[in-house]
C-alpha cells in the first residue's frame, strides 16, 4: 500500500509524479526513475495492526461521545442491544455470526458502534484515548487509514448521554426482567458491562 495517501492539502499532485517517473524511465532508464519516486512518492508500508477493546473500555468511550458518531452526527446503538434485537426478532432484525452482510440486518454496520483513531496509528497516531472518537462500523471501515482533511470529514462534537444512551437503558431493564436472552454469550457480556457502566456515568442501577 503506498505511504503519502493522496489528496492532503498543499501535497504535490501524485499522477503527476507518476507521470514525471515514466518520462524519466523513458528517457534516462530505471536509476533516474527510481530517484524521482524516492524522493518525491517513496514507498511507506502501512502495518495493519489487528486492536481490540473490552466491551468496558468500549462503552466508557461511547458514553463519553453520548453514543454519537463524531463522524457524521448519527446517534448510535449499544452493541448489546442490536444483538438483543436480533435474538427478539431474528427473521426483521437478522444478525449473522460471522458478520456476513448478505444474512444481517444494515444496522450492524450503520448503527453499530466501534473506536475510531481520529490519527490514524499507521501514520503517526496514538493508540490512546486522546486520539480515540466513537464512530460506526460503516465510518471506521470506509475512514481506513485516511486522514479526516484527506476525506473532507469534519469531528462532530460529542452527543450528551442523558440525552440519548444507545438504547442502553432498554437494553438493562429488559433483560433484568426477562433474563432469558442472557444464555447468549454476546449478549451476556454486553449486558454485565453496560449494566456496570450506565451506573457508572449516571448512577442508575437495573
Amino acid at each position: 500500500m503506498p505511504g503519502p495517501t493522496p489528496g492532503a492539502p498543499g501535497s504535490e499532485d501524485k499522477a503527476d509524479v507518476l507521470a514525471d517517473v515514466v518520462a524519466a524511465l523513458e528517457a534516462d532508464g530505471l536509476s533516474e526513475g527510481r530517484r524521482i519516486l524516492r524522493e518525491r512518492y517513496p514507498f511507506t508500508p502501512v502495518d495493519k495492526a489487528s486492536r481490540s477493546y473490552t466491551e468496558r473500555a468500549s462503552l466508557r468511550l461511547f458514553y463519553r461521545d453520548g453514543f454519537t458518531d463524531r463522524y457524521s452526527g448519527t446517534r448510535l446503538v449499544n452493541p448489546g442491544a442490536l444483538r438483543l434485537l436480533s435474538v427478539l426478532l431474528p427473521e426483521d432484525f437478522p444478525a449473522d455470526p460471522n458478520w456476513a452482510m448478505s444474512r444481517s440486518h444494515f444496522a450492524f454496520w450503520e448503527l453499530f458502534p466501534t473506536i475510531d483513531h481520529v490519527r490514524p496509528v499507521s501514520r503517526g497516531g496514538q493508540d490512546a484515548e486522546e486520539n480515540w472518537v466513537t464512530t460506526s462500523m460503516l465510518r471506521n471501515s470506509a475512514k481506513a487509514h485516511w486522514e479526516l482533511s484527506e476525506l473532507g470529514w469534519d469531528l462532530h462534537p460529542p452527543g450528551d448521554h442523558t440525552e440519548w444512551d444507545g438504547l442502553t437503558g432498554w437494553f438493562v431493564r429488559y433483560l433484568s426482567a426477562e433474563p432469558a436472552p442472557l444464555a447468549v454469550p454476546y449478549v451476556g457480556r454486553w449486558f454485565r458491562a453496560s449494566a456496570e457502566i450506565r451506573t457508572e456515568f449516571t448512577g442508575l442501577t437495573p
